[in-house]
């Protein structure tokens, strides 16, 4: 009599194998979307399982939402650009039409207040400058002296512009025209230099985070460039 066979002992399919042969077979849960109804997966907020069709439902708005958040991020940037742009271009027209350096400098100092929430601006010109003018310059524009000179170039550190906190003496010191805050305020330093030195550009804020130190100084840079070259031109034109 022969004897029975042995029932076939189940094997255990390597997962790494399953994987490996589903990338290579991606057509495979063609025809057999119930067997994808069946699938369950992990949820990925919480315990438990759901099925797989859910899982990708969830990724895929997942996905898209990602994708609407960055959008509005570069929407939003592209506005900020073009509002600076806006702005700068406003600025630079009217510093333009200035027809001395007196005008250029209230020129300077009413565009950044009404456009770039500057509350005060000083331009401190080196004699060079100033000496062959009939009148003393006016407010926001001063003569360059040894004091202001020594003060300004130490709270650069050698650097050409710098953003950092102004104490109240400093402010004192360096923006004699404007009520300086009660403790400290912050300002933008930039050298102003044509071939030579020329002076030094301040915008000031009495909040201590509006030029806090960590902010990029290429627009005041900018804007020490510009004024350096009208205040020379109008000079020469004396």
């Amino acid at each position: 009599m022969p004897q029975a066979q042995a029932p076939d002992t189940p094997q255990t399919l390597d997962p790494e194998r399953v994987a490996q042969w589903l990338t290579q077979h991606p057509d495979f849960f063609v025809e057999r979307e119930g067997l994808l109804q069946q699938l369950k997966v992990p949820h990925p907020d919480a315990e438990g399982a759901i099925s797989l069709l859910e899982r990708l439902v969830l990724d895929l708005r997942r996905r898209a939402e990602g994708a609407e958040g960055r959008l509005e991020q570069l929407l939003e940037s592209a506005r900020h650009n073009e509002s600076q742009y806006r702005r700068t271009r406003e600025l630079v027209l009217a510093l333009l039409e200035a027809e001395n350096n007196d005008a250029l400098g209230q020129a300077l100092a009413t565009q950044l207040s009404e456009h770039f929430r500057t509350q005060s601006v000083a331009l401190w010109c080196a004699s060079s400058l100033t000496d062959v003018e009939p009148m003393a310059p006016q407010p926001p524009r001063f003569v360059l002296d040894d004091n202001a000179g020594a003060r300004l170039g130490a709270l650069l550190d050698g650097r050409a512009s710098r953003c950092r906190r102004l104490s109240r003496k400093d402010w004192q010191l360096l923006l004699p025209h404007i009520e300086p805050p009660k403790k400290a305020g912050s300002c933008a330093l930039t050298r102003l230099a044509l071939g030579e030195p020329l002076g030094y550009l301040v915008l000031a804020s009495h909040d201590t985070e509006h030029f806090r130190a960590s902010l990029d100084t290429l627009f005041t840079e900018y804007l020490g460039e510009v004024v350096a070259r009208l205040m020379v031109q109008h000079s020469r034109s004396r």
